[in-house]
């Protein structure tokens, strides 16, 4: 649904300091100051990811990078084409804008460029107050999918119009203070990006031995071998089996070409440790698999959290009766071995029992040891990138539940397995206090960022300098120039 509300009673009643203004200024109209221009309704069949003319979709305007190229003609003068400096509005969703630097490109339906009539408005300083009202617009439409932004709404934005000079003082002054914040950020971020490989290379630590080496010789003598601990664990596997048939022994890897072990460590396949099943999704359409359903559902999508607490669905008990679907218990560990971006090849850890579909590997790790079970998600953790390349398929790669059952992974005694996650837990520890003191500090610069742009929007960022052409007079210009473009344009419609 698009908006329906009046915006200036909306910015009049509106508490935030982003939609006020000085008592010496006054509001102008987006229609009167900026060219906004639409997009154009491309036909997607023309679309591709290699070669072609640019194209900037309503997705690149959060990412500022066309992702598309358009293999067509593009000579229709009502095509847009939008350059550096431009503003890029997105029509849908969360009406997000942004000053678009990813070069000259065609524009796409439901996103538009807004420009700015540099004798009276500045550019930067309309990209700096436009994504306050937009926001504002989007908290107050309604939608019962996706939220539609119109055009004509965005030209009757009611912007605050300072003197011109102050325009450009403000924006000075902005850049000047967020130029400050870029550069604690930048550390910030790169900061992150270090204890995530550091996490890393504790991970690549514990899993090859070397985490655990020193003890490990001090002790070559007090240690059982990781083949007695596998050897209980299939025991224990075989003695509480309760499927069908007869029990079918797990297959051992190859070891072929796999490194040598650590002294005590042996290798092992996954399904030598774990029981490795997958769920089903029942069908969409038939309301008795879903309706006043209780059972917890989840998709591929859920690993992107360590923790999975959160359903995606319910499922009804009849759905677990007629469909492949099953409940898995609170503990399990899921693997994505399908989904789009970088969810193949992640795992988390059931904090819910629920039912999984079809792109989950449900690897039961219940009767093991809690040592055991640890290693294990640590395992897949660090071998994340390792597991994606095992994907098979054309477009999308996938990986299935053979894949999964034949990876490899060393084992160790359990003794040391319980060394190796006391050492995990306190580098991660530390890693973690780390990273959220970063996180910290990122959103307490995002928040200096608001307290700014509130002040910039009030008058209180700059002084105001007497000098100026007052508000009022430029306002007076601006539609004055307006009104004689106006008639200009009558005159040449009635001589044409």
């Amino acid at each position: 649904m698009s908006f329906g509300q009046n915006i200036d009673d909306l910015v009049s009643a509106s508490p935030n300091a982003l939609h006020a203004i000085h008592e010496s200024w006054a509001r102008v109209r987006v229609r009167e100051v900026a060219n906004l221009v639409n997009g154009f309704p491309f036909k997607s069949n023309g679309f591709n990811d290699k070669s072609g003319t640019p194209i900037v979709r309503i997705r690149d305007v959060t990412s500022g990078v066309p992702g598309t190229y358009y293999d067509g003609l593009t000579n229709d003068p009502k095509m847009t084409w939008i350059e550096n400096g431009h503003i890029a509005i997105g029509m849908d969703g969360d009406f997000n804008s942004r000053v678009w630097s990813g070069g000259k490109a065609l524009l796409n339906q439901r996103v538009c460029t807004l420009k700015a009539d540099r004798d009276f408005y500045s550019q930067k300083f309309l990209a700096y107050v436009l994504p306050g009202y937009l926001n504002l617009i989007n908290e107050h439409t309604s939608s019962v999918t996706v939220k539609h932004l119109s055009s004509l709404t965005v030209r009757d934005i009611p912007l605050p119009l300072p003197p011109l000079n102050e325009q450009h003082r403000i924006v000075e002054k902005i850049e000047t203070l967020f130029a400050q914040l870029d550069q604690g950020e930048a550390v910030l971020r790169e900061a992150k990006k270090l204890l995530a490989r550091y996490r890393q290379s504790v991970l690549k630590a514990a899993v090859t031995g070397e985490l655990t080496a020193g003890w490990r010789a001090q002790r070559s003598e007090q240690l059982e071998h990781g083949r007695d601990l596998l050897a209980r664990i299939l025991k224990t596997r075989r003695e509480q089996w309760q499927g069908r048939g007869q029990y079918k022994e797990p297959a051992a890897p190859d070891i072929t070409d796999l490194p040598e072990l650590p002294q005590g460590w042996v290798w092992c396949s996954t399904e030598q440790l774990a029981d490795v099943q997958t769920g089903a999704t029942p069908k969409k359409g038939d309301g008795r698999f879903y309706a006043e359903g209780k059972k917890p559902w989840i998709t591929s999508t859920a690993v992107n959290d360590d923790l999975i607490i959160e359903p995606q669905a319910y499922i009804t008990e009849i759905a677990l009766r007629e469909t492949n679907a099953k409940i898995f218990p609170k503990g399990t560990l899921i693997v994505a071995m399908y989904g789009e971006g970088k969810t193949r090849g992640k795992v988390a850890e059931l904090g819910i029992d629920a039912a999984t579909n079809q792109a989950c590997a449900a690897l039961l790790v219940g009767a093991l040891p809690k040592p055991v079970r640890e290693f294990l998600k640590g395992f897949y953790l660090y071998n994340y990138e390792a597991i994606r390349l095992l994907s098979s398929g054309g477009v999308q790669p996938n990986l299935n539940l053979s894949l999964i059952k034949e990876t490899a992974l060393p084992l160790a005694s359990e003794v040391e397995l319980i060394e190796i996650q006391s050492r995990i837990d306190l580098e991660l520890g530390r890693i973690q206090a780390v990273s959220k003191y970063c996180q910290s500090e990122l959103a307490r610069s995002a928040a200096l960022r608001q307290s700014i742009l509130k002040d910039a929007f009030t008058g209180k960022l700059v002084p105001q300098d007497p000098s100026d052409e007052p508000a009022t007079e430029l306002l007076a210009r601006i539609r004055g120039e307006r009104t004689t473009a106006t008639r200009k344009s009558l005159l040449r419609k009635e001589n044409s």
